[in-house]
């Protein structure tokens, strides 16, 4: 077990890794694979701007995570409904990047424990990361609580937006990976266990996408569906050796590059801690909260969000 100290800089570094990698990936999105490493050579990346975003600026995936956070904070528990209206009023503000179905769910109309359902029954269709983009925050909340709360946890925040259970089982390991590494342990080698606890409807797809020898390129979805996005942020872990190679990996991967980097930030912060996250990444980044007064995170209000989740 790691000491105090050691816990909170793996607690900060969930919710900070999280929100640069998503900073780090957003110019690339919906790109070609190796596209950072094509602009930075050297292997040095920086933080740029591109396809809309400024330089350090966070997507919806930090600002649904941020949303989540101060519920959690303000409320002292886990409030559904409370959750659901961030996002509801997060959504009619126009963010500049909103998942299609994340949208539609919020702006159905429908109660906060009606909607998704209600979506998914529709379309068949609500298995893509938008659950698992913004899980970091709420995972260092949940942590403390031991695998079967956090994993319970993620689930029932997942279930907000998405009403495929594949959604909720891919935000329910991830919450358990952070929570492992932010106890000191190697979330890697406890994969089996954690696959255990995993629905049995849901299981062995993850145990594919989540084994030592997978690669991305064998993903037979794009990394915009949760499988592949969660599968190939632990291919970046398992593969590099700090926080920002891991990152960088996770990027140049092309495709859903914010989410993906987001979900392999908060997995590399949880296990490398604050420490091991550039500042030249950390000081750049800002996270905008359309519906809520004109406010702008910087890294600093996001780590006063990780001290105060992960007490």
């Amino acid at each position: 077990m790691t000491d105090v100290t050691d816990r909170d800089g793996r607690a900060a570094g969930a919710v900070l890794g999280a929100a640069v990698g998503d900073a780090l990936g957003a110019p690339y999105e919906f790109g070609p694979a190796g596209a950072l490493s094509a602009r930075f050579p050297a292997g040095r990346a920086e933080l740029v701007a591109g396809g809309g975003w400024e330089r350090g600026e966070a997507t919806d995936d930090t600002q649904m995570a941020v949303l989540v956070a101060e519920s959690l904070i303000e409320r002292g528990e886990l409030d559904l409904p409370d959750i659901f209206d961030r996002f509801c009023r997060w959504a009619a503000a126009e963010p500049k990047e909103i998942g299609i179905q994340t949208e539609s769910v919020l702006a159905s109309g429908h109660p906060w424990d009606l909607a998704a359902g209600i979506h998914f029954d529709s379309t068949l269709r609500a298995a893509g990361n938008g659950s698992l983009m913004r899980a970091a925050t709420s995972a260092v909340a949940f942590a403390r609580a031991g695998r079967e709360a956090t994993m319970d946890a993620a689930r029932r925040i997942a279930a907000l937006t998405h009403g495929d259970r594949a959604a909720w089982e891919g935000t329910a390991i991830f919450h358990e990976l952070v929570r492992l590494a932010l106890d000191g342990a190697d979330p890697l080698a406890e994969l089996p266990a954690v696959l255990a606890a995993v629905h049995p409807d849901h299981r062995e797809r993850y145990a594919t996408v989540l084994a030592p020898d997978w690669h991305p390129d064998r993903a037979t979805e794009a990394n915009g569906a949760v499988w592949p996005c969660l599968g190939s942020a632990v291919w970046a872990l398992r593969t590099t050796d700090g926080f920002e190679r891991a990152v960088h990996a996770a990027v140049d991967l092309g495709g859903d590059t914010d989410t993906v980097a987001a979900v392999a930030g908060g997995l590399a912060g949880a296990r490398y801690g604050l420490a091991a996250i550039p500042p030249r990444w950390s000081e750049p980044l800002h996270v905008p909260l359309p519906g809520f007064g004109g406010r702008v995170l910087r890294a600093r209000e996001l780590l006063w969000i990780a001290e105060r989740l992960a007490t």
